[in-house]
């Protein structure tokens, strides 16, 4: 098998994203952490084009963005498949993949970085929104997103619920105990030996963003 090589970052959810796809298909790669905040040299436009991580280096071929990534590798390594067989199935995973990318991951962004002056209550009803959506679309037999095995749309969506101790110990919010379905698969995927092998813990993630951040009173 040629060598592949992972340009990370151990904070970066999107890394984290193709992280998770690697080891979950069991494939043995080279991890480069890259500082993002003070970017070596090296890390040039030949290896991101977009100066972003995760970049992945396979074949002599440079490939980044996450979602795009991820896809290449269920191509190439094709076990265990992480997009259905089925061309309508496949088409609605890619919809969720979307979703994470358009609407979950900006809702999740903007409340937890939300400037002094920033719309607290519209940002946690645009979140809460982008919650009841997701619990409508999850799959009502389990445990993962499109049922009885994990996807990618799995990957795309869990490092931001595994980052969830931030949002709720810096903008007091919980994921509300009314989405059984979400609580179910969260509890799911972090079982997986893939999500336990990259797994941090919750104050890593509570001071990485304090770090950035002015916690902020719930609204009533």
């Amino acid at each position: 098998m040629s060598q592949i090589k992972l340009y990370s970052a151990r904070s970066c959810p999107f890394a984290h994203r193709t992280r998770l796809v690697l080891s979950h298909k069991k494939l043995q790669f080279e991890l480069v952490e890259v500082d993002l905040q003070n970017k070596p040299a090296w890390f040039d436009a030949k290896l991101s084009g977009y100066g972003k991580v995760p970049a992945l280096e396979h074949n002599g071929q440079h490939l980044w963005e996450s979602a795009v990534v991820n896809e290449y590798l269920d191509e190439v390594f094709p076990e265990p498949r992480l997009l259905p067989a089925d061309p309508v199935e496949r088409a609605r995973a890619r919809i969720w993949i979307d979703y994470a990318n358009t609407r979950f991951v900006g809702a999740f962004g903007k409340l937890l970085r939300l400037p002094a002056d920033g719309d607290e209550a519209a940002a946690r009803r645009e979140l809460s929104d982008a919650l009841s959506f997701i619990e409508k679309g999850l799959s009502a037999e389990g445990p993962y997103f499109l049922g009885a095995a994990p996807s990618l749309v799995d990957f795309a969506f869990y490092p931001w619920f595994e980052r969830w101790p931030a949002l709720e110990q810096l903008r007091s919010f919980a994921l509300p105990s009314e989405l059984k379905r979400v609580t179910r698969w969260v509890a799911a995927v972090r079982e997986l030996p893939a999500v336990r092998e990259h797994e941090n813990t919750p104050d890593y993630y509570v001071q990485r963003y304090k770090s950035a951040i002015a916690p902020r009173k719930a609204v009533a």
